[in-house]
């Protein structure tokens, strides 16, 4: 066990934090304009007699239900345009971030959506419930829109039955990220009901305004981002692999070379969705880290057998072309607030950190890496080289997780937190970046806020969909 000392480093100046505040600024006021979004909504349903309905038990459900199919319909574009790979979104909130944002708001949609369709059609239904079934079969029959509409809900109830934990849990990545694109389809369907039967969408010419922004705005957005741009960028670059070299049982590093790739604007520390095409199940991306920092002709991703996609990566042969979308990710030194750093990360988690150990800018005794790992190392001897070049201090923690609410392998039977504090003792002084499974990172991030590191300075990306 290495105690690190601080002391060698004089107090280095701190780094300029500019784009840090420009991305709190960014999400400050996203997250105002949802808010404002709402509330425009609500006023027009409350302009609407939407209160005054409340009065009697058939109309107070017709007009709750109008409330929660607003408000469910704003909530649906917001998920949509959270996975549209946004850039100014990406940048200042973060992929793992807009996952999580993601899922709640999407859950959150689907049960207000799901509230619309029964409060509305009791409220129809003169409140009495047994006749609710049969309403319900009238309106999706009669109305325009609303067979178009039921089909787009029995997509979505598919999209979130699959992306409940128990189910994802028995799902492969790529099966989980197939039937995950109905999204899109049920969102679509869901439209035509809208705009004919919704007055509350085309009743004035500043709501019709409004709807038809807000809906080309989403659908552009996912266009551009998720299809043209990474299109465009495929072919631009026409990536192939230069080689493959397998660094332990389970796990590859592939070198990919390419044109004009001095103009790929990608960071230490972030990821691209990548496809193969020379193989089987080319149609499916997988996420993975690059592994080495760009220099602006080769680029590098490390990969652990883990699915279908995966395993696939150790058959490939030189020559193979490649599609990227990205590059994603803000486990970059963007984020950076302090001169001096520490990188932590566990088993394959290690790639994206070895990107920002090689290229972060850091003197001797301002960046530690503590490397968590099970069997053998990865990069052990490229970290010994960045050891003796760049001063980075390297910190290796084997062995399995000596019990499940630890984040450590072989160590003393002392707490978690005291050890880190031995290894880190000015931990409370750096950023700290994080990445590895979901439990184990969690179980990092307290102890780093039991050391005094301010929540905004930990920054974690965990593997997980």
């Amino acid at each position: 066990m290495t105690t690190l000392d601080a002391a060698r480093v004089p107090h280095p100046a701190p780094v300029r934090a500019t784009r840090a505040h420009a991305d709190r600024l960014v999400r400050t006021a996203s997250t105002a304009l949802l808010g404002c979004a709402l509330l425009l909504v609500t006023t027009w349903w409350a302009s609407d007699g939407g209160v005054t309905a409340l009065g009697a038990w058939s109309t107070a459900l017709t007009s709750v239900g109008q409330w929660t199919g607003l408000v469910a319909s704003v909530l649906l574009l917001v998920q949509v345009l959270l996975m549209a790979r946004l850039p100014l979104l990406e940048a200042s909130w973060g992929q793992d971030r807009l996952v999580h944002l993601h899922r709640w708001v999407g859950f959150s949609s689907f049960t207000l959506m799901l509230a619309h369709i029964v409060l509305v059609t009791w409220g129809y239904a003169a409140g009495r419930l047994l006749e609710t079934p049969g309403m319900l079969w009238q309106l999706v029959v009669d109305s325009p829109g609303m067979l178009l509409a039921a089909a787009g809900t029995v997509a979505l109830v598919m999209v979130v039955v699959t992306s409940l934990r128990a189910a994802r849990r028995r799902l492969r990545y790529e099966s989980w990220h197939l039937m995950h694109l109905y999204a899109y389809l049920g969102v679509g369907l869901a439209l035509p009901h809208q705009l004919w039967t919704g007055a509350s969408f085309t009743s004035s010419p500043g709501r019709t305004l409004f709807w038809w922004s807000a809906w080309g705005t989403t659908a552009a957005a996912v266009l551009v981002w998720r299809v043209l741009l990474p299109l465009v960028r495929t072919l631009r670059h026409e990536l192939v692999v230069a080689g493959v070299v397998h660094e332990a049982p389970d796990v590859v590093t592939v070198h990919l070379t390419g044109r004009h790739l001095h103009r790929m604007r990608v960071s230490p520390g972030q990821y691209f969705n990548w496809r193969f095409l020379d193989r089987e199940g080319w149609t499916r991306a997988n996420p993975y880290s690059i592994s080495a920092a760009p220099d602006g002709r080769h680029l590098r991703v490390t990969i652990k057998h883990a699915g279908d996609g995966s395993s696939a990566a150790s058959r490939l042969v030189p020559g193979s072309r490649v599609a990227v979308e990205g590059p994603y990710g803000r486990l970059t030194p963007r984020v950076r607030t302090r001169r001096k750093v520490a990188l932590i990360g566990a088993g394959v988690g290690i790639t994206p950190l070895r990107s920002l150990a090689e290229g972060m800018d850091y003197g001797p005794g301002e960046a530690v890496l503590l490397h968590r790992w099970t069997s053998e190392p990865l990069f052990a001897g490229e970290l010994a080289h960045l050891a003796a070049t760049r001063g980075l201090q390297v910190v290796d923690l084997p062995g399995r997780r000596r019990h499940p609410e630890s984040w450590l392998g072989d160590a003393p039977l002392v707490d978690d937190t005291t050890l880190l504090h031995g290894w880190v003792p000015d931990l409370a002084e750096r950023d700290v970046w994080v990445c590895g499974p979901a439990p184990w990172a969690d179980a990092v991030r307290r102890s780093c806020l039991a050391l005094g590191v301010p929540a905004r300075r930990i920054h974690v990306e965990s593997f997980g969909w």
